[in-house]
């Protein structure tokens, strides 16, 4: 496997893509191969140390197709678009620490990781194969995927648990468990193989995102805010990636009539024209090898006689980073979600900083499993996922929002920041940087003068 990813290595160095900075984007076949030597190593290294902490010695995922559980979309190989008619994985850990036994009780084979365990011709009855593999190993807690706080975890279907649990002997229906904090784990922990890569994965949606706010797209006077959200759109597919949200971008300006710094998230600002003056706002995200970015990045659009961007707005960019610091600080291992958004506001406070955190797991899902830290419509706890404590080896979208009043503008200004980062167990590294400038509209003027 160590062969395989240093081959893939070299071709991360040579496909390169036409774009302001040449990135790689691996070609289908090649994304597959890191797909599932990722998955190989996920299920021998990762999986036994996480089974053997949430004490579930087998894991039982459940789907029938196009109706798949949040977990098996991410243990499923990369050829595999759905799981197909009805599909079981059983992963069994004899003891604790010891490797996991992964058996597909399907019609296939599911990839190289898991083994058909089912002959239909000599037990036509899914469900029958299924006990005669559990009475076998005779296991003491059963995990199923079903949650209270997390929609991850709850993928097994009312039809699919009762079906279990009627087939499921008498002796073994106690040792049933809910699987979430195992499901969790498994979704938010990010193994050395991914991490080695995630900074590639940000790097190129840096790259988009501010390509998109650069006068190589916008044109003041012209181009419109949906103009520049379906350029995002059409950049993404150009370069062979996906994204799991359409991206948006929002407009601040001088117009002391106006409040757009108290606009609900909730409300969509409709369509406007770019023009002088104007304070950029731009939430994006792509998929890439299954892991997801999601960025919101600010710039300004230079009036006429301008060079660069108004120090009264970078100074109020400035209290975005300084919330950034207090939260990243605040990340404590085997703290709750709740309890880092509860100290990073008392810091906050005793600053006199306004502003809001929601804060959230980053992986596998864009809006991923893991300690939620605040939302944007509720800076309290937030019962169940806000209670789940903080792990090393997680990554996190880092958003929040600072309200500055720039006397300028005679207005509040929203400073709105999200950058992707990794917390290793003793602090939070940004993937690839953040930003602590507010880009130029055009940038080529600050080299040209008056």
């Amino acid at each position: 496997m160590i062969k395989n990813i240093l081959s893939l290595a070299l071709i991360f160095s040579l496909c390169q893509v036409g774009f302001s900075q040449d990135f790689a984007v691996l070609t289908q076949r090649d994304q597959a191969e890191v797909i599932d030597g990722w998955l190989e190593d996920r299920i021998n290294n990762l999986l036994p140390k996480l089974m053997t902490e949430t004490g579930i010695d087998m894991w039982v995922v459940i789907s029938r197709e196009y109706n798949e559980d949040p977990v098996i979309r991410k243990l499923l190989p990369a050829t595999w678009m759905a799981a197909r008619r009805r599909t079981i994985l059983v992963m069994y850990q004899p003891e604790a620490n010891a490797d996991v036994e992964t058996y597909a009780v399907a019609r296939y084979d599911v990839g190289k990781a898991f083994k058909r365990a089912w002959d239909p011709e000599s037990q036509p009855d899914q469900w029958e194969a299924l006990m005669d593999l559990i009475k076998a190993k005779n296991p003491k807690k059963i995990g199923l995927n079903f949650a209270i706080d997390y929609g991850h975890a709850d993928g097994l279907t009312m039809n699919e648990y009762q079906l279990f649990h009627d087939y499921l002997p008498e002796n073994l229906k106690p040792n049933i468990v809910s699987a979430q904090t195992l499901s969790v784990r498994y979704l938010e922990t990010r193994t050395p193989a991914e991490m080695a890569t995630y900074r590639h994965i940000q790097e190129i949606a840096h790259q988009i995102v501010q390509e998109g706010l650069s006068e190589q797209v916008i044109t003041p006077g012209v181009t419109t805010t949906d103009d520049v959200v379906w350029w995002y759109r059409e950049k993404i597919k150009e370069l062979k990636l996906d994204t799991w949200f359409h991206p948006s971008v929002d407009i601040q300006r001088a117009d002391p009539s106006t409040d757009e710094a108290k606009r609900s998230f909730a409300t969509k600002q409709g369509s406007m024209v770019i023009m002088p003056g104007d304070l950029l706002h731009v939430d994006f995200g792509i998929t890439y090898l299954r892991l997801n970015t999601d960025t919101q990045e600010m710039a300004y659009v230079l009036k006429l006689g301008e060079t660069e961007v108004p120090e009264y707005l970078q100074e109020a960019f400035n209290a975005g980073n300084r919330v950034q610091d207090i939260l990243t600080q605040n990340y404590v291992s085997g703290r709750t979600g709740n309890e880092i958004l509860r100290e990073s506001r008392k810091v906050m406070d005793a600053e006199g900083i306004r502003g809001s955190i929601y804060t959230h797991p980053l992986g596998y899902y864009g809006h991923s499993a893991g300690p939620t830290i605040g939302m944007w419509d509720n800076q309290g706890d937030t019962p169940g996922a806000g209670d789940f404590p903080l792990h090393a080896n997680t990554g996190y979208a880092i958003e929040l929002n600072a309200v500055v009043f720039v006397k300028e503008w005679n207005k509040d200004v929203r400073i709105m920041l999200e950058e992707g980062a990794f917390f290793d167990g003793e602090k939070v590294n940004y993937y690839n940087g953040r930003q602590k400038k507010i880009m130029s509209i055009p940038r080529s003027t600050e080299i040209l003068g008056n």
